[in-house]
């Protein structure tokens, strides 16, 4: 009696003519979801329509629209510093003492003619390239407000007010002082946690430059659709009689716009002629909105997350916001 062996079980594809069941794939899905897009075609239109979904609609544009030329503009400048420049060089531009090093870095802010979304990627390559971390931050704050071109748009924007420029300067570059001295007091290595950045080593410094770029552009510039949907949701959202209202109040004024600022998410290069409409608030108020807006609102929020992480992010953000009014506030009340 001879006995025969079950055959081995087959590894690797089953062949095209065996049932293989559902099976869910790209193609699929983009079939299902264009297919249900199709049946409530009526209500979405309908939607998309409204009043409401047009300006928000527009508001998220604007501030996309405005943030991205200069998001492209750090990343470039980032890739620049992480793939050209030595790390030997800063070792010698800033100061060893990083108390010396905080007010340097924040003065170099002004040759950087971009707004907030270019000093946030720029910064985190200044702390990947072995900058001190306080001094890094008080260029990431200092630089959106300070730069020729934003104090260009202020004198502009502030034709009969030009001590607006003055003040807008001093405030903006105090506050970036007073926030990197307070990260060299109190701030900690393990706050500043970033997300993993691919190394170019062995490459080529044209292709490093090329991958440094699409990975900051990607990661960045999700973000940056967070924040600005963020920004057009509370726009479209906050009624404008309530800024009416509190404009009569000294001390709620200032707060009011500084938080204003914070939520519209309005370019740095633009600021200043938003501030400039809102004449119903007093010079002091105003000066807020331009000293806060530059450092933190919902776009940069998202990016500074993206960048240095979120444990950095949610301590930072209203760290600088206070220092922000109360720098703009003590400004305003010697020079407007």
């Amino acid at each position: 009696m001879t006995t025969t062996k079950a055959p081995p079980p087959r590894v690797g594809k089953p062949d095209a003519d065996e049932p293989q069941g559902w099976q869910f794939n790209s193609p699929l899905v983009l079939t299902v979801a264009l297919c249900l897009v199709v049946a409530v075609q009526g209500p979405i239109r309908r939607a998309v329509s409204a009043p409401v979904m047009q300006s928000w609609t527009t508001v998220f544009v604007a501030v996309f629209v405005q943030a991205l030329p200069f998001l492209v503009l750090g990343v470039l400048l980032s890739a620049v510093i992480a793939v050209f420049v030595p790390p030997s060089f800063f070792a010698r531009a800033l100061p060893r003492a990083p108390a010396l090093a905080v007010p340097t870095a924040a003065m170099a802010g002004v040759v950087l003619p971009g707004c907030e979304c270019a000093s946030v990627p720029v910064a985190g390559a200044l702390v990947r390239r072995g900058v001190t971390p306080a001094a890094a931050l008080a260029f990431l704050l200092s630089a959106p407000a300070i730069n020729p071109i934003v104090l260009t748009a202020t004198a502009v924007a502030f034709p009969r007010d030009p001590q607006m420029v003055i003040a807008r300067f001093v405030a903006s570059l105090l506050a970036a002082c007073a926030m990197g001295w307070l990260w060299q007091r109190l701030g900690r290595t393990n706050w500043l946690r970033p997300p993993a950045h691919p190394s170019f080593d062995g490459l080529g410094k044209g292709a490093a430059f090329w991958g440094s770029v699409r990975h900051d552009v990607m990661h960045a510039g999700g973000f940056l659709v967070v924040g600005a949907m963020a920004a057009a949701t509370l726009k479209t959202v906050v009624p404008a009689g309530w800024l009416h209202t509190a404009a009569g109040i000294p001390v709620v004024s200032v707060l009011t716009l500084a938080v204003l600022a914070v939520l519209l998410s309005i370019c740095s290069e633009a600021d200043a002629f938003v501030a400039a409409s809102l004449s119903q608030f007093s010079l002091t108020a105003r000066l807020a909105f331009l000293v806060v807006g530059p450092m933190i609102d919902l776009k940069l929020f998202a990016m500074q997350t993206a960048t240095f992480g979120r444990g950095f992010a949610l301590r930072f953000a209203p760290v600088t916001f206070a220092l922000a009014v109360l720098m703009s506030a003590g400004v305003g009340a010697v020079l407007l």
